[in-house]
């Protein structure tokens, strides 16, 4: 094989002089080999001469030699890649190239005719003595003369090899040896044994033709008894698979003669057989021609300046050339269908000079880098309006690569370039749905929604954007019938790639009315598309002026392209989305309508999901809010402040809760509680647990037992709905909650927890701290005793108590430094802390309750110790009219009488141990006896003939409200009264201590 040096690189060329030549005759048997095919396949000529052209290939490019020979023997030739089965068995990939050779005329009867002579018409074969298109050699003398002495007998062949490898041909030569014919330049055969090389470049069979008047020897003749020693295996052997004629010859072509006998010195010459017939096959090759070559690393067959300039013209890919300078030398026809003229209008002229739309000099970049680098670029992508497509951007795949000269000096840049808008306009597509998909329906909210298709869509499909809907949608209802007249619209988003959106004639949250008939309104009832590529202004009416906004001439604006496409989801029509373009100056098409209703599709569910939501949301807000308090009581035990802040959309609003109960004896019970669920269900739990607080803050229970009844509660309604205490199924198993009561009389703080709370304390001088509350269970989890703490709380105390949303994102020391920095007004300062620790849209609601204790002075309550003497009821009565009219409150002096009257006695009559009487004046009057009795007393309703139990009764019926508080050390039956039209908290003259005593 041929190799180039002239690089680093071995190229290997397909050339004569590098492939091997062979001859192969009409029925495919090798009968010329030279020493450049013996290196190639490794066969020697005495192993290959004579036998099939299959020996050398693989089986299945053997088998289909036959149907190639057929089909282009008429068309002059083949060329192409087989796969050859060297000698060692391993395939080599051999180029090869086939050319037919056919005879000028029949041979003269009786001459000898090398089967690797040259006949006209066809090449010159290797060895052969006659130039391609010459005559072929003919013997001057038709008949071969008679030698005066007969020849000797030819000795035993010595190709043994051949035998091995495979039988040669049926119609082979004997291989005796014969005298060369006098006047020729022929080799003939037998001339030497077969299995030696004459050290020439070829070896050849000679084939003898049979003269006009010889006949075919017999199949019935027997050998004659004299002939010579190898007559005895001169008969033909049995062709072997490789020996099978792999070409179809034609019908006229003359059979080959069997191998016959050496006749005997002095045997009379057979007559010779009758001449073929004339062949009836023109085209029927006497020969080919076949060029072998290694193809194991050859890139191909060197190609002339014709087929290459013929290639590159006809290309269908644009191609350029540019030098140095970047200035261009040559470009085909392809390359003019990007406009910018011919290929000679081009020569000469700079990339910006023949297509000024686009970015030449980001191109010519990339020219100057492949220059100086030698580094091929490879598939530069680059979108610009080329001069054939002036108003629609077009994307384009380019390759750059250095040319050079000899001696490897660049002398400019080739480049391709391939028409790629299509894929281009198909991965910006993927690319705006799959971001589409990322940025639009992240919240459940309707506007932000509609809000976030505007924001996707400009500016990769368009330069203004509107977004209108129904005002039910914005409410989460279902969207009523729809008329022909006008539809009341609500603007709710839009955008355009000029800030401020100078386009939009309405503010979003404005109502947009278009006209009967109109565009907008045709798309809305039909639901259906609507596009206009070329907007004409003055039919336009509809985008230019919108009842209740601004009138704007589209002129004005340059729009120029205009599609509306109704939002639909679940067979709805929710409003419409109108898309404009100005300053892109390419109209929309079929695939941008197409695009805009797949994004509008996608956006719709999103909006149909928002609009559900907002009704189920908005249902729970009103269920959560009814649950709420309203308003906090008024009671002088605290200064109280609470905040609140559901959570967002995706999250869905919690159950948590906040409560301020009022309790006897001017007490007030704080508390904080959340469930596990979300949405109508958990607010549903919520209001639940809270009446069940509310419930028995009203017995006047510790918290501790507060929340063990709370708990057996939750347990006892998860067992009746069929979930075990602890499973979690209920919506209030597992719930929390904190419980803390002040008494402003004592200062005393009691508190008790179920599941993790951590309330904070404020001191007066910001000093926050955090007691050790025991951590009890969540309800109806385990149904474990609860545990209560106890506190002194100085006056001005601040109480912090909260669920665990406020600390969601944040941690316990920005708790403290948020409580820390106190205001004057506890309102200001809940909310300072809610907005420092919680977001807007927090993922879970947010319950703050911030508790300032007060305590109540001295001059405001009153108290005696009371001895067990039924005589001293009277006494007592005494002592709390004087203390009534020291409050100014004389108005109530006859019902108080009465109510203590009743409460002494029965405690006197009832109970044992000591008996305290006590006056608390807050906002209202409330009236309480100590006793060391464990029973409570009851409410009767006695008959007319009864002449008792209607003390209670009466009590019942003067006061507000009475109960009983239970204590370690006994109970307290209390009883309030509301007092006059007048302050509680008048200033008085009285002594501040004054009451305080026994009677």
């Amino acid at each position: 094989m041929g190799t180039d040096r002239g690089s680093d690189v071995s190229r290997q060329r397909f050339d004569v002089a590098d492939a091997a030549p062979l001859l192969i005759d009409a029925d495919g048997f090798v009968t010329s080999w030279t020493r450049d095919a013996e290196r190639l396949f490794g066969y020697p000529a005495a192993e290959i001469l004579g036998r099939s052209v299959r020996t050398l290939l693989v089986d299945e490019d053997g088998e289909r030699i036959g149907a190639l020979a057929e089909t282009h023997r008429a068309l002059g030739g083949w060329s192409g890649i087989l796969t050859a089965r060297h000698r060692d068995g391993h395939t080599v990939k051999v180029m090869v190239r086939v050319v037919p050779t056919r005879e000028a005329r029949p041979p003269v009867p009786g001459e000898a005719v090398s089967e690797g002579a040259t006949v006209s018409g066809g090449p010159t074969v290797s060895g052969g003595p006659t130039a391609a298109g010459g005559p072929p050699r003919r013997n001057p003398h038709p008949h071969p003369h008679p030698h005066p002495h007969p020849p000797k007998p030819a000795p035993p062949p010595t190709a043994a090899p051949a035998a091995a490898q495979g039988a040669p041909r049926p119609n082979a030569a004997p291989t005796g040896r014969a005298p060369a014919r006098e006047g020729t330049g022929d080799v003939v055969a037998g001339a030497r044994p077969a299995a030696q090389h004459s050290g020439g470049p070829t070896a050849r069979r000679t084939v003898p033709v049979p003269a006009p008047d010889s006949s075919p020897p017999s199949p019935s003749s027997s050998p004659s008894p004299s002939s010579s020693p190898s007559s005895s295996s001169s008969s033909s052997p049995a062709p072997s698979p490789s020996g099978r004629l792999p070409f179809s010859p034609s019908p006229a072509s003359p059979p080959r003669p069997t191998p016959a006998s050496a006749p005997a010195p002095f045997a009379p010459k057979p007559s010779p057989p009758p001449p073929p017939p004339p062949s009836t096959d023109p085209l029927r090759p006497s020969h080919w021609v076949a060029l072998v070559s290694d193809a194991t690393q050859a890139p191909g067959w060197d190609m002339s300046r014709t087929v290459l300039e013929r290639m590159t013209a006809r290309s269908p890919v644009g191609i350029a050339i540019v030098d140095t300078e970047l200035r261009f030398v040559w470009s085909n026809e392809a390359l003019e269908r990007f406009g910018g003229g011919q290929a000679h209008e081009r020569v000469g002229l700079r990339l910006a000079e023949v297509q000024p739309g686009l970015d030449a000099e980001r191109i010519e970049t990339q020219m100057r880098k492949v220059l100086e680098t030698g580094v091929p670029v490879l598939d530069y992508e680059h979108v610009g309006r080329v001069r054939s497509a002036p108003y629609r951007e077009t994307a384009h795949a380019m390759s750059f690569t250095r040319l050079e000269d000899d001696h490897g000096r660049p002398i400019g840049v080739y480049y391709t370039v391939v028409d790629v808008s299509e894929r281009h306009r198909a991965r910006t597509r993927l690319a705006l749905l799959d971001r589409a998909g990322e940025h639009i329906g992240r919240t459940l909210d309707v506007r932000r929604t509609a809000q976030e298709l505007a924001d996707v869509v400009v500016p990769a499909l368009a330069d203004f954007v509107t977004v209108d809907l129904l005002d039910s949608v914005l409410r989460g209802a279902e969207p009523g019938p729809l008329g022909d007249g006008s539809v009341p619209l609500r603007r709710i988003a839009q955008q355009s790639v000029h800030d401020g959106v100078p386009e939009a004639v309405l503010e979003v949250g404005a109502v947009a009315s278009y006209a009967a008939g109109s565009p907008p309104v045709r798309a809305l009832v039909d639901g259906r598309s609507w596009s206009e590529p070329r907007l004409d202004p003055m039919s336009a009416e509809w985008a230019r002026a919108v009842a209740g906004g601004r009138a704007v001439p589209v002129e004005s604006l340059g729009l120029h392209s205009v599609m509306i496409v109704p939002v639909r989801a679940r067979g709805i029509t929710l409003g419409i989305t109108t898309f404009f373009r100005h300053d892109r100056l390419d109209p929309f098409d079929a695939v941008d309508l197409g695009l805009a209703e797949e994004l509008v599709g996608r956006a719709a569910v999103c909006v149909d999901n928002a609009r559900r939501y907002t009704r189920e949301r908005d249902a729970a807000l009103v269920l959560q809010r009814s649950l709420l308090p309203r308003r906090l009581p008024e009671q002088d035990a605290a200064e109280v402040a609470v905040r609140y802040r559901p959570a967002d959309e995706l999250t869905g609003l919690g159950g948590d809760w906040y409560d301020v109960i009022p309790l006897s004896g001017a007490r007030v019970a704080l508390v904080v509680g959340e469930v596990a669920g979300h949405g109508i269900d958990g607010a549903a739990a919520m209001g639940r647990l809270r009446t069940a607080v509310r419930t028995l803050a009203d017995l006047d229970l510790p918290p501790d037992e507060v929340l063990a009844h709370l708990d057996d509660m939750v347990a006892k309604s998860a067992r009746q709905e069929g979930a075990e205490p602890g499973g979690g199924s209920g919506q209030t198993v597992g719930a929390r909650c904190l419980y803390v009561v002040h008494d402003p009389v004592s200062g005393r703080c009691a508190m008790a927890a179920a599941g993790l709370f951590a309330p904070a304390l404020v001191a007066l001088d910001g000093t926050v701290t955090f007691p050790e509350l025991p951590e009890g269970p969540a309800l109806g989890v385990d149904q474990q005793p609860f545990e209560a703490l106890e506190l002194d709380l100085p006056e001005g105390t601040v109480i912090a108590l909260h669920t665990d949303g406020l600390l969601a994102g944040a941690s316990r020391e920005a708790l403290c430094r948020a409580l820390a920095r106190t205001e004057l007004s506890l309102e200001r300062h809940a909310q300072r802390v809610l907005d420092t620790l919680a977001p807007a849209r927090p993922t879970d609601d947010v319950a703050l309750l911030l508790a300032r204790t007060r305590r109540l002075p001295a001059h405001r309550v009153a108290s005696w110790e009371l001895p067990a003497d039924p005589a001293l009821v009277a006494e007592a009565r005494k002592t709390t009219s004087r203390q009534l009219g020291t409050w100014g409150l004389d108005e109530l002096a006859f019902t108080t009488e009465l109510i203590v009257s009743e409460l002494v006695t029965n405690a006197i009559r009832h109970a044992a141990g000591p008996i305290r009487l006590r006056l608390v004046l807050e906002r209202t009057l409330t009236c309480e006896v100590f006793d060391g009795g464990a029973t409570a007393p009851h409410l009767r309703h006695p008959r007319t003939t009864d002449e008792g139990g209607r003390g209670l009764f009466l009590i019942s019926q003067f006061t507000q409200r009475w109960g009983t508080r239970f204590l370690p050390e006994g109970k307290v039956i209390w009883a309030e009264q509301p007092l006059p039209n007048q302050p509680a908290d008048a200033p008085t003259t009285a002594d501040p201590t004054a009451g305080v005593g026994s009677v």
